[in-house]
């Protein structure tokens, strides 16, 4: 099932790139192309904009702020307040656009697609053409530390289908993702000042979406992210204490216990980690030590677009309500990828998914010592998450 990809890059019509992942006839040998031409009366995002007098005014982008208290970047997008949110179905910007209708708002221009990538129109990072990425102090404050949020935020569309779910998409589709994913990493991580690429999808209300399109999302961060921080700082002591990478001997020694091993292939091993935080939580990792998805072997790729769908609509029957219909479940699934340059070392590649619905109808909310100290409280145990997933295999 090795991939047979074509991509064809464009423009919308406000200059944000592109790109069509298609693997079907007539497509994919280049029989024909997808639509390149966006037709909506789109200004250049980075025209000038004219100010409350009417004079124009170089656009500005999103800001970092730097927490004094913790060394952290906060992007600051206030722009983001007026994104799309829970559109009515014929509104949907992501669909493909409907044959002969005058194309207005949606984002692909293509009649039909197979998977397809874009520079998100509303996004938390983006780099400015002009404006350096430097620190710079505010108002003369030395604890107040700003630059330009100068990253990059992608969406990328798993189905022309809205009514699809990533856990219904084929094998084959699956393989696409895959390759979309990596080719993106690949490709985000070479940009100037990146230091980070993280690939995730929210799924469902509960999570907070906005667009119940089956997507996912792959943000270039400029910094490295505190969860990742933190990662790198436990993998750094581990490896100096015992020269062995942490993520090898943590899936070590859940293969040697066995207790919480919900699904095995060839290439890959999914289990619920010992500690736990989440209602329901999974990791999947690779059996080879890689530190990112572009590490990773074609027969590794074939197996991941196998296993990953076997595992989410594993993760789809978990929970059953009063009717006795499955519940499909909301989550937060995103790749823990080494940094572009930091760490890499001591990185090793898995996928984390987990979700906040505690019982059907039920979530967890987040406490306060939780929210306001992260002082995680677990409301189950990892080992009945597992138990509850192995006997769905």
């Amino acid at each position: 099932m090795t991939a047979t990809v074509r991509m064809t890059p464009t423009t919308l019509a406000d200059g944000r790139e592109l790109i069509y992942f298609d693997d079907s006839e007539p497509y994919v040998s280049g029989g024909a192309t997808r639509t390149l031409t966006d037709a909506r009366p789109l200004a250049d995002r980075f025209a000038p904009v004219p100010d409350a007098e009417g004079v124009p005014r170089p656009v500005t982008g999103p800001e970092l702020r730097r927490d004094p208290l913790t060394g952290e970047w906060i992007p600051m997008a206030a722009h983001r307040m007026n994104r799309t949110f829970l559109p009515p179905a014929d509104a949907n910007p992501l669909a493909p656009a409907k044959p002969g209708a005058v194309y207005q708002d949606g984002e692909i221009p293509a009649e039909d697609y197979d998977v397809v990538v874009f520079e998100n129109r509303f996004p938390s990072l983006l780099a400015v053409p002009g404006v350096p990425d430097a620190p710079v102090q505010r108002d003369g404050e030395p604890l107040w530390t700003v630059r330009p949020a100068a990253g990059r935020c992608e969406v990328i569309c798993f189905s022309a289908d809205s009514t699809a779910s990533l856990s219904t998409v084929t094998p084959r589709r699956m393989r696409t993702i895959v390759e979309a994913w990596t080719q993106r990493t690949e490709a985000l991580s070479a940009l100037p000042g990146i230091e980070q690429v993280f690939v995730f999808e929210n799924r469902g209300k509960e999570i907070g979406v906005t667009l119940h399109h089956p997507h996912g999302q792959i943000y270039a961060f400029p910094y490295v992210t505190p969860k990742t921080t933190t990662m790198l700082a436990q993998a750094r002591a581990h490896h100096e204490r015992t020269g062995r990478l942490l993520g090898r001997d943590v899936l070590d020694a859940e293969l040697a216990h066995g207790e919480r091993i919900v699904l095995e292939s060839e290439h890959w091993v999914a289990y619920v980690p010992f500690a736990a935080r989440w209602p329901v939580e999974v990791h999947l990792a690779p059996r080879r030590d890689v530190p990112d998805l572009p590490a990773l072997t074609d027969a590794e790729r074939d197996d991941l677009s196998t296993v990953y769908l076997a595992l989410l609509q594993r993760l789809d029957r978990f929970f059953v309500g009063p009717d006795g219909e499955a519940i499909p479940l909301p989550y937060i699934s995103g790749w823990h990828q080494a940094p572009t340059r930091e760490g890499r070392d001591v990185s090793r590649l898995h996928l984390q998914l987990f979700s906040v619905l505690r019982a059907p109808g039920k979530l967890k909310y987040l406490a306060g010592v939780e929210s306001g100290m992260g002082a995680w409280i677990s409301d189950t145990t990892p080992e009945r998450i597992a138990t509850r997933l192995q006997e769905l295999a």
